[in-house]
């Protein structure tokens, strides 16, 4: 089990031998200058639009003026295979992009740069690749949520066993997207914190427990909880649930342990503005960057940042998390999606 906590933040990773890493260094003069004459970075983002995409590149455009940030939006899949397809024509166009579903086929596609931003010296090394291919730009934590009308503080569940309690029997909710970020991940997470033989033994019983599966997105399926449908779900954003709840909706989230962690990475491309890349990478994962990504309501993975709801994140929530790395993902997610298929769907 990995956490986030302070003891990590002053973790080193250093690069591998003989491997070539373009090696950050700080947004000094000469890299800002570089990227002025490029006068542009190509940004692929999924992240909503007005919400946060906006915000931060004009947010780079006034601390960087002369280097402009071009958005091409679009949803995670969509942007994927576009950048796909650019990079096997050998037109990448693209400079920048995150995403944890993205690393690996973009790295496969030789499209991914090795970039050690400097500031990624300030993350935990579960946030960050050694080899620079990637670095955590945003935190995403799954958890069990509850229809407050409908559940009272005596019958919540304290613990993942309290699932598989027969009164639940047909009323948890969760997402069909076999994801890391759905129902794949959290058998992931059954796996990796239980084990093997007791993480398949737990998931065994609780297949008996007959969950509902939905066919949509988290959002969907805690506005079903808050809409009363089901009395919880599991594998839902815990910030969906306090945005909700601030707005007076029945709901709230509960610190079953560990709690999924995944990650959305940033990526510095080969595309045709490298220095511009580098220059909104860095930017990105500072501490300006990430109080940008906090004031959008994401969640910022800068350990010195706090989210706009501070117990949302591990340190300031005081809960213990279970990371769901790229590299974890890429290995597992199969296996993962099978057991779905033979247990759940």
């Amino acid at each position: 089990m990995q956490s986030f906590g302070k003891g990590l933040l002053l973790g080193a990773v250093s690069a591998l031998m003989g491997l070539s890493v373009i090696n950050a260094k700080a947004a000094d003069q000469a890299l800002i200058d570089a990227a002025k004459k490029e006068g542009k970075v190509v940004w692929y983002t999924s992240f909503v639009e007005n919400q946060l995409a906006r915000p931060l590149a004009a947010a780079f455009e006034k601390k960087y003026p002369g280097v402009k940030v071009e958005i091409v939006a679009g949803t995670a899949t969509d942007l994927l295979l576009k950048l796909l397809g650019e990079a096997r024509a050998g037109q990448l166009r693209g400079d920048v992009h995150h995403g944890g579903s993205a690393v690996w086929p973009l790295i496969k596609a030789n499209a991914v740069e090795n970039y050690i931003p400097e500031e990624s010296k300030n993350y935990p090394p579960e946030l960050k690749d050694p080899q620079g291919r990637w670095t955590a730009d945003a935190l995403y934590f799954l958890v069990a949520a509850v229809n407050t009308d409908m559940v009272n503080a005596a019958n919540e569940p304290k613990t993942y066993q309290d699932l598989l309690d027969p009164k639940w029997k047909g009323k948890i909710a969760w997402t069909t997207q076999l994801t890391q970020g759905g129902a794949a991940g959290f058998i992931g997470t059954m796996l990796q914190s239980m084990g093997n033989e007791k993480g398949m033994d737990y998931l065994r019983k609780l297949s008996a427990q007959k969950l509902v599966n939905v066919p949509s997105n988290q959002r969907v399926v805690l506005d079903q909880v808050i809409a009363g449908e089901y009395p919880m779900a599991v594998a839902t954003f815990n910030n969906h649930s306090d945005i909700s709840a601030a707005k007076g909706a029945p709901v709230k989230w509960l610190k079953l342990e560990p709690v999924t962690a995944t990650l959305d990475t940033l990526m510095l491309l080969k595309g045709p503005n490298r220095n511009a890349g580098k220059l909104f990478v860095e930017y990105s994962l500072s501490e300006e960057g990430q109080k940008a990504v906090a004031e959008a309501g994401y969640l910022p993975s800068h350990p010195k940042i706090a989210a706009k709801v501070p117990t949302e994140k591990p340190d300031a929530g005081n809960f213990k998390v279970q990371v769901l790395s790229p590299e974890l993902v890429e290995t597992d997610l199969e296996k993962w999606v099978n057991i779905y298929n033979e247990l759940f769907k």
